[in-house]
Order: C-alpha cells, then structure tokens, then sequence
C-alpha cells in the first residue's frame, strides 16, 4: 500500500493588522462571533488530509492566540518575524526541526474562510508540480492612471492570487533559504524564482482576505439568520377567517385581538426570531387597542422592515397551515403571492403548506388553527 504524503500547515498569523485599525490585532479580533484566526484554524485542522497545523505568531502574542483556539485541537505555536516573509521562513525551519514532512499549506491568517475543496484542489496539484495556489480571474476592467484614466490593461489570463499556498516542503524550504532579493509579494513567486512551476487551481471568493476596517463591516454576525414562529388561534362563529392574508370563505373564523390571521402571525414570529428582536407581542401588544382587529399584514410588513434596516434579506420563508378545515390547496398560489407582496421578494422564495392531525387534538376537533413558520435571511 503506498502511503499518502505526510501534510502539514502554517498560518502566518504574527501581523500587527495595523491598516484594518483598532487596538488588538486583526487576526484575534471577532469575526462571525469567532477571533478570525479561528475560522482558517479550524478549517485546517479538520481537513482529513493535514496532519498537523503550526501557526506563527509575533512575541508576547502566545497567550491571546492559544486563547483564541481554545476550544480547537491545541495548536503549536512559533514565533513569527518582522516580515511576512521572515515569518514563513522561520516556521518553516520549525517544523524541518521538528519532523520530516512532504508537502505544506502556507495561509494568511487574514483570510479566515478556507473551503475545503479549495485544499482538496492543491493537494491534488502537487501531483504534477512543486507548488500551487488558488486564484480567481480578474473581472474588472483594469486601467492605469492617478486622477485621469490612461490606458486600459488587458485583463486575460490576469488572476487574483490566494492563499492557502501549497508547496513540496524541501522546495519552498530551499527557496527560503537561498532568497537574498527583495520581500516577494508570496511564495509562489519564491518558488518561481528558483525556476519550481506552480500551478493554478479555482479559488474562492470566500477567501478574500481582510485587510481594511471596512472588511469587518457585517461580519460581527453571521452571513444566514433562521427563525422560527408557532400560533393557534380559536375557530369561533361569526368571525372572518384570513389566512396568509387571504380571507376564504368558511362556516367559522379565527378569535383573536387583530384579525387573528394565525399564518402570517408565525411569519412574523419567525422573522422577529431571526433579528432576535424578540416576538410579535412585544411590538403589537393585545393590551393596546389601536391593534383591535389590525389587518396583519401590517405586523408581517413592519418585522421585515426592521430586517432590512439590519442588512438582511429574505432568502426564503415557510408556512406550514395545521387544520381539518377549511382545506388550504386551492389558495395556496393566492397565499404565496399576497405574502410575497407585503414582503416584496420574488413569490419563488415563498413556500405554504398545509397538514391535518388526522382528526386529532384541538385542531383535529375543529376547535382551532395552528401555523408555523421559518424565515431565513442572507446579509446584504
């Protein structure tokens, strides 16, 4: 049986972050709820193929990194350099030191968001050259100039390169011990230098790296937001029935304080769940009577406003109607377009369904209506 190649990686993480400001570093400061060390860490350490992670960090920084990895694998830790370069170098000697090892993964810990068929794709690379890097095409028109525009540069077979960098460990570490010219701009290019090839594979946009203030901006928080939303009102005589803002035509309607539209009632309650803004009493309490028979469109309208003022979007929603009657199929396409209006998304990412308890319990006697619901949203 041959014997896969023994792999390791390092995550150049001794920057002091200056450009992205702030006082702490930015490779320790939260992203997504985690030190963005965290993410590329954890990433490596779980892909099947690395066997070990070192991470590379400036003096006196032991401490808040090994903190910052706290609940992962018990990372080994080396001291960095001045340079980004200097910092690959002196991991690199580490781990020679340390154990005989085939192939390594230089990443920036800047970039927190490592797919993992992005490794799969540079472990395979290594196959057939001595290094390989990720990168994505330039898109962009691409021009020079100060204030004016000058020329404008072609932009094929233009790439935005990534990291994680993936190297034969004795020839990136032969590159490093022989480099005498000016700080590269990554090891690739040191590698080159020594006339090594180095091979393209697709990278990701989720790897883009952080590098400004800016860059954090949204990322405090999870990108996806879901929430939930349950209600039961009671089937009463001489009331209107509205469901999902439809009003059908039944022997009985739904009590309650608004128009007790039970649907669009856990819709809300699953949108206000997913923004943590708490739930549809908090900001439309029975005890007020100016929501006396309140059209609940109003309700469902307001918590996706407060939504999009968060910077988030509604990426899909689901309904689910629990009742024996009336029976929901014939206005579900109605359904979906109204909740899809008072929303205003496309009626594609509104889904409504109906269920019976086979005669069972309070809805399955005809005494009430249940409905749940869940809202996902995506940052804008």
């Amino acid at each position: 049986m041959v014997s896969r190649p023994h792999t390791v990686a390092l995550i150049v993480a001794a920057g002091s972050g200056s450009r992205a400001g702030g006082a702490q570093p930015k490779q320790f400061r939260l992203v997504r709820g985690k030190p963005m060390l965290w993410h590329s860490y954890a990433a490596l350490t779980a892909h099947p193929a690395i066997d070990q992670v070192y991470v590379a960090v400036s003096a006196g920084q032991e401490v808040e990194a090994a903190a910052a990895l706290a609940d992962l694998k018990q990372p080994i830790l080396l001291q960095g350099g001045q340079t980004r370069r200097e910092s690959v170098y002196l991991g690199l000697k580490a781990i020679a030191a340390d154990q005989k090892v085939d192939q390594v993964l230089i990443h920036d810990a800047a970039r927190p968001f490592l797919p993992a068929q992005v490794i799969d794709d540079l472990l395979n690379a290594l196959l057939r050259a001595p290094g390989a890097v990720p990168a994505l095409p330039v898109v962009d028109s691409l021009s020079r100039g100060t204030d004016l525009l000058s020329e404008t540069v072609a932009r094929e077979n233009l790439w935005r390169i990534q990291t994680p960098q993936a190297f034969a460990f004795q020839d990136i570490y032969a590159a490093h011990l022989s480099w005498t010219g000016a700080e590269p701009t990554d090891d690739a290019r040191m590698l080159m230098a020594q006339g090594g090839d180095v091979r393209i594979v697709p990278g990701a946009e989720a790897l883009n790296k952080f590098t400004f203030s800016s860059d954090f901006a949204g990322n405090s928080m999870p990108t996806f937001r879901s929430g939930n939303g349950f209600d039961v009102h009671r089937l009463v005589l001489g009331a209107e029935l509205w469901l999902c803002g439809v009003q059908i035509l039944h022997d009985k309607g739904l009590d309650g304080h608004s128009d007790a539209d039970v649907a669009m009632h856990a819709l809300t309650d699953a949108i206000l769940g997913a923004m943590a803004k708490g739930d549809i009493g908090d900001h439309f309490p029975p005890s007020d009577p100016q929501w006396r028979a309140a059209s609940s469109d109003r309700f469902l309208a307001h918590a996706i406003k407060l939504a999009r003022a968060d910077g988030f979007d509604l990426s899909n929603a689901d309904v689910t109607i629990i009742c024996e009657q009336p029976k929901v199929g014939p206005f579900r396409t109605k359904m979906r377009a109204r909740l899809a209006e008072i929303m205003a998304v496309d009626v594609d990412r509104i889904s409504v369904k109906a269920t019976t308890t086979e005669m069972l319990g309070f809805t399955g006697r005809g005494e009430g209506i249940a409905a749940q619901a869940t809202a996902t949203f995506e940052k804008i």
